[in-house]
């Protein structure tokens, strides 16, 4: 990773309802030139602070005709791709931002903030020799001398004290719901945090050699007793002002530091 001091900061947002309490906080401004025109993913850019800071979502699907947010990990990963191809050197850090399923086992409780120490997949089940470990896709941030760990996950920890967040792994699928084999599997992933982006994102930041952080706001408790998709409706608006407060912090605590501060 560069040793220069971050001055340029991409923030990967999949749903609009996520990131437009952030964009309007900071005043950003439209950026029709980033993706092209047929594309459906979004892109605002200004600056806070001393810092250049682009925000993109994944914007709205036309493909199926259904005018919903282009969730999941193919379109996060596209956007994510050609945002930073297209930006090149430019930019310093990739943070994925949203919203977040938590697990109570892991200390999780609703409107917490986590910051990443690795992602995994738990819906890429391929029982073949060798594809087993790529499916799971597991990337993970360098906390201690003897862990094999990804040049571009950046570690939180020191982040997360000086912020007072919580850190855990981020478990992706594809679903918003979960089958028993998600569950098993996203207890042997070791998940503090299920969403349907971050490993995705995380995969494009490696093929690239930029540096990711997620941060992650939970909405709906994955292993309490209310339904996924209504706790997360009932807390999304909830969820995306606490992620308005915390990515300031966030960029408060990184701008100007190089990755060997972080």
């Amino acid at each position: 990773m560069s040793s220069t001091p971050i001055q340029h900061v991409l923030v990967a947002v999949a749903m609009e309802a996520e990131a437009m309490p952030f964009v309007e906080h900071l005043g950003l401004k439209k950026d029709e030139e980033l993706f092209e025109s047929h594309l459906p993913f979004l892109a605002y850019s200004g600056n806070y602070k001393d810092a250049k800071v682009t925000v993109i979502t994944n914007g709205k699907d036309s493909v199926y005709s259904t005018g919903v947010d282009n969730v999941g990990t193919v379109p996060a990963a596209l956007a994510t791709y050609l945002a930073m191809h297209k930006l090149k050197d430019s930019v310093d850090i990739l943070i994925n931002a949203g919203t977040s399923g938590g697990f109570k086992r892991k200390g999780a409780g609703i409107g917490d903030v986590f910051l990443t120490t690795a992602v995994s997949h738990h819906d890429r089940r391929i029982a073949i020799p060798g594809f087993t470990s790529y499916g799971i896709g597991r990337l993970d941030s360098k906390t201690s001398d003897d862990t094999e760990a990804s040049d571009t996950m950046i570690n939180p920890s020191k982040l997360a004290k000086q912020l007072d967040y919580k850190t855990g792994v981020v478990s992706t699928g594809n679903s918003l719901d979960k089958t028993d084999t998600c569950d098993k599997l996203m207890l042997e992933n070791d998940a503090s945090v299920k969403d349907m982006e971050a490993a995705s994102i995380a995969w494009s930041c490696a093929l690239l050699g930029k540096p990711f952080l997620g941060v992650k706001v939970v909405t709906d408790i994955v292993d309490g007793d209310m339904p996924s998709h209504e706790e997360f409706m009932a807390n999304l608006a909830a969820a995306a002002k606490s992620l308005q407060e915390a990515l300031p912090k966030v960029l408060d605590a990184i701008v100007g530091k190089t990755y060997s501060d972080l």
